[in-house]
């Protein structure tokens, strides 16, 4: 029997004929970077070509960056999905935004105080990320989040919220704060593999006595 879910695949889905769906990757299997961590089996997918997913989804986060971009687990990316992370950004406070150290690295120690401390981008766990969209630097995502196709999200995300348009702002919450309540003590995503399997008809229900079971069962 196949196994319920395996980490070590670089194109986990497979197609009716047996062969590899070859769009959707495992991120942490197609990407070796010091700046990123991401965690088991969150997926990208992208309809176009890739030579390197960690350029195509944070294009300007270079090894050695002061920031770095950290991604939970059963993370859902769709194609498009961008981090936009603080090395992208230009002094807002001087009187020209123009990156002179770029191009001229004598300069470079006019910039250093400026951007030493570059912020983190953080996604949590469980998060859907709609077609092109762009997380803007330094921004949280919370777990269970869904970001919608096309929109622009400059400001911390609380879990399992909705969020659209450019930029962003909330249009609803998944559910009542109860049920978020039990989510965030249950952390599906920290369970075993197997403990995950036994619980996926409630994962995916909305069956809340059965969902007050599964908390009791693992994190009472």
């Amino acid at each position: 029997m196949p196994a319920f879910l395996d980490a070590s695949l670089r194109h986990p889905i497979r197609l009716p004929d047996g062969t590899a769906y070859p769009n959707t990757v495992w991120l942490n299997r197609v990407i070796d970077h010091p700046n990123m961590r991401i965690g088991d089996f969150t997926y990208y997918n992208d309809f176009e070509p890739v030579a390197d997913y960690a350029a195509r989804i944070a294009p300007y986060l270079h090894p050695g960056a002061p920031e770095r971009l950290i991604i939970g687990k059963f993370g859902q990316f769709a194609h498009g999905t961008r981090f936009i992370t603080s090395s992208a950004d230009h002094p807002k406070r001087w009187f020209s935004a123009y990156p002179f150290a770029v191009f001229n690295h004598d300069c470079m120690d006019l910039y250093a105080e400026e951007f030493s401390a570059g912020r983190d981008t953080v996604i949590g766990n469980d998060v859907w990320i709609g077609h092109n969209a762009m997380i803007l630097p330094g921004v949280t995502v919370g777990d269970g989040a869904i970001i919608g196709a096309g929109a622009v999200v400059t400001r911390d995300v609380a879990p399992y919220t909705v969020m659209g348009g450019n930029p962003t702002t909330p249009v609803r919450q998944r559910f009542s704060p109860a049920v978020t309540e039990l989510l965030m003590r249950l952390r599906w995503w920290d369970l075993e593999l197997d403990q995950i399997r036994a619980i996926l008809p409630v994962l995916a229900s909305a069956d809340v006595i059965g969902l007050e079971a599964a908390v009791d069962r693992f994190r009472g």
